[in-house]
């Protein structure tokens, strides 16, 4: 089954999950040829191993804490928070509590 990815002027729902949080998982929300907009849910204790992305990349925490590992420093990030990362640089997830991000990939032209 094909991933639903909104259309240009679609509402996409990225409101707390609460209780569906024990439930969700990683969706794509959107991609075209310059970008992707994804809904990455980490779980507590649980990480996404090192790894690069070609497009520049931002991360915004919807809700939880999480722990970005870059090659030469930690960053926390907690809900309402947000980073960007350049194209290329490796970065691993871990979550500390159950957490909801917003990840937006860049495409160069």
């Amino acid at each position: 089954m094909a991933l639903h990815h909104v259309k240009p002027g679609e509402v996409a729902d990225l409101g707390p999950l609460d209780k569906k949080h024990s439930d969700a998982k990683t969706s794509a929300i959107a991609k075209t040829n310059s970008f992707e907009a994804i809904r990455l849910i980490v779980k507590a204790g649980s990480e996404l191993p090192a790894h690069g992305v070609t497009g520049e990349i931002t991360l915004h925490c919807l809700e939880g804490h999480v722990v970005l590992q870059l090659d030469d420093q930690t960053v926390e990030l907690s809900a309402g928070q947000w980073i960007y990362l350049e194209g290329g640089r490796r970065h691993a997830v871990k979550g500390i509590k159950d957490s909801s991000l917003l990840l937006t990939i860049l495409f160069a032209r």
